[in-house]
């Protein structure tokens, strides 16, 4: 059955660090762009970052530049989000999503498969 499987999610204390990991079955995530969203309670979700599968081209929001990290391990068939410097703001539940091409793009609907989420909370 084709799934994405997120893990890594836990609780942190600001300034801390969590990596992450979205593992793809029944499927190459090489020939996918990933994204990872994020929602927090009663707000929208919202694009945080993707890894383009064509030329690994990575893009971020800018309320995560600087801090965050997406990479892909092609052997693992896993994407990772290493996220530093975390902040209370960016408490959520984080998803990893399958894009339908190669390329990133910003609208929910270009990607086809999601995630169950996996929850970080960031307070001390």
């Amino acid at each position: 059955q084709l799934q994405l499987v997120e893990s890594g999610g836990g609780l942190v204390q600001p300034g801390g660090s969590l990596r992450l990991s979205c593992a793809a079955s029944e499927f190459t995530l090489d020939y996918h762009a990933i994204a990872w969203f994020r929602q927090a309670p009663g707000k929208e979700r919202e694009g945080v970052s993707c890894i383009n599968s064509s030329d690994g081209g990575t893009y971020y929001a800018d309320s995560v530049k600087g801090r965050f990290t997406i990479s892909r391990d092609n052997a693992k068939n896993t994407v990772y989000l290493q996220m530093n410097s975390l902040k209370p703001e960016d408490t959520a539940d984080y998803y990893c999503a399958r894009g339908r091409g190669y390329i990133c793009s910003n609208s929910l609907y270009e990607y086809d498969y999601w995630g169950q989420g996996t929850q970080v909370t960031v307070s001390s």
